[in-house]
């Protein structure tokens, strides 16, 4: 984007507020227009502001987060980072990502505020991630491309953003879908069981947290655990998932992690689906899956929050089509 980002900062804490004005004042890219210390304050401030982006406290007074989610319901901007104690907020946390929030940053521990310090490098590259535009639509024709065989492993991708997304593929996607689906989200540890809980609900497929050797099968989807990388193994007919810590990655889970193994299991077989995120975990990944004779779907870029992930798979060549998210369920439903 060609201005820098106008961030408004929504706390109860003072001293919160302060911190994290600082930091991403500090960061020399980022314009903090106002703070507010419950969500009425807020809603009056975006009001009068019209900020890019708002970083969001969940427990408040007068109108907690959830609140203020749910009057912003609609409005493609302020972009909300959710910035909370996981602890605490959890439940609260995944009602906020179903709401629209972009994402979710943990505080240390309301005892700890200040480490608050800390977040500054995620918080800023956050902010400026979701305040750019995503880019014009892509031109590529869509489902030009015959499906050569049925996908027998269908593996989505994704980061910031990605919750919403997910919603709306997970709601789209049929009961008689013929092949399993393994999703790798970076969230915070502690969110994804209560978030594939609500996916679970929202869909006509199982949606569980994966454990450790659980079989996969069609009409199930395993939501890779926080801190545990996700990978499939082949068991003479069957699939499972296979949790570990181990190899470090920039993200645990990665997507690249589940992405190799799943080429590995199924080959040609193979589907991965890259939507929203920043960086580009995936990459390595969707380029094996191009390299054993599977298919790539992106997110187009018209649709994203961010444009990066999909991105980085699209304009690698590998063959990747990119498809709206309105229709992504559609698509993968057609390849399975």
């Amino acid at each position: 984007m060609s201005h820098r980002p106008r961030v408004v900062v929504v706390d109860d804490s003072a001293f919160a507020r302060t911190m994290l004005s600082r930091v991403l004042r500090a960061s020399g890219t980022i314009d903090v227009v106002a703070t507010a210390r419950d969500g009425r304050d807020a809603l009056e401030r975006i009001a009068a502001l019209d900020p890019d982006v708002i970083t969001l406290d969940l427990t408040m007074p007068e109108l907690d987060g959830i609140g203020v989610l749910r009057a912003l319901a609609g409005r493609p901007r302020p972009r909300v980072l959710v910035v909370s104690i996981s602890s605490i907020d959890t439940d609260l946390g995944v009602d906020a990502l179903a709401l629209g929030a972009a994402d979710v940053i943990t505080k240390p521990t309301a005892l700890a505020s200040d480490r608050l310090q800390e977040l500054g490098d995620e918080l800023i590259a956050k902010v400026m991630a979701v305040s750019r535009e995503p880019g014009p639509p892509l031109t590529l024709p869509l489902w030009t491309r015959p499906v050569r065989a049925p996908a027998q492993l269908i593996m989505i991708g994704t980061s910031t953003g990605g919750p919403p997304a997910l919603t709306m593929v997970m709601a789209g996607l049929p009961a008689t879908l013929s092949a399993p689906v393994a999703v790798v989200l970076h969230i915070p540890y502690g969110y994804t069981q209560a978030l594939a809980a609500r996916l679970d609900k929202l869909t006509p497929l199982h949606v569980v947290e994966a454990h450790d050797g659980l079989a996969l099968v069609p009409g199930l989807v395993v939501v890779a655990r926080g801190g545990m990388h996700l990978r499939v193994e082949r068991d003479g007919a069957v699939l499972q998932a296979r949790l570990a810590a181990l190899p470090p990655q920039p993200f645990v889970p990665s997507v690249n992690e589940l992405f190799r193994s799943g080429a590995a299991a199924v080959g040609a077989g193979a589907l991965g689906v890259v939507l929203t995120g920043m960086g580009d975990d995936g990459l390595e990944g969707a380029a094996t899956i191009a390299a054993a004779g599977g298919s790539l779907l992106t997110e187009a870029a018209s649709t994203c929050v961010v444009y990066g992930m999909p991105r980085s798979v699209y304009d690698a060549g590998l063959g990747a089509e990119a498809v709206p998210l309105d229709r992504m369920a559609r698509e993968i439903a057609r390849r399975a």
